[in-house]
């Protein structure tokens, strides 16, 4: 008799992940200058991570609420996939709709 049931996931993505990828990208929204390599790579961990359509919307919205209290410059945020040299599924801005 064979079982059917969905696939188990390993572990959903949380804000606590999202921050910590990103945390080394801090000082670079916060000041600029140079982007540290451990922020390129926090990106690409994300990446990685958020695989399903929930871990996007949850990395998403995550990302969202801190652009929305954060005291660094937004457009910083938002420049970070392309110095990294990274494709996300959305902007960084605290306008961004997480539902598409």
């Amino acid at each position: 008799m064979a079982l059917l049931a969905p696939p188990c996931r390993v572990t959903a993505i949380t804000c606590s992940d999202v921050y910590g990828d990103l945390l080394p990208c801090v000082p670079y929204i916060q000041s600029g200058g140079a982007v540290a390599p451990q922020c390129c790579g926090g990106l690409r961990t994300l990446l990685a991570a958020a695989r399903t359509g929930d871990d996007r919307r949850t990395a998403c919205n995550c990302l969202k609420s801190a652009a929305a209290s954060f005291s660094g410059d937004v457009s910083r945020a938002s420049s970070l996939p392309g110095k990294c040299r990274v494709s996300i599924p959305y902007k960084l801005s605290p306008s961004t709709d997480c539902t598409k």
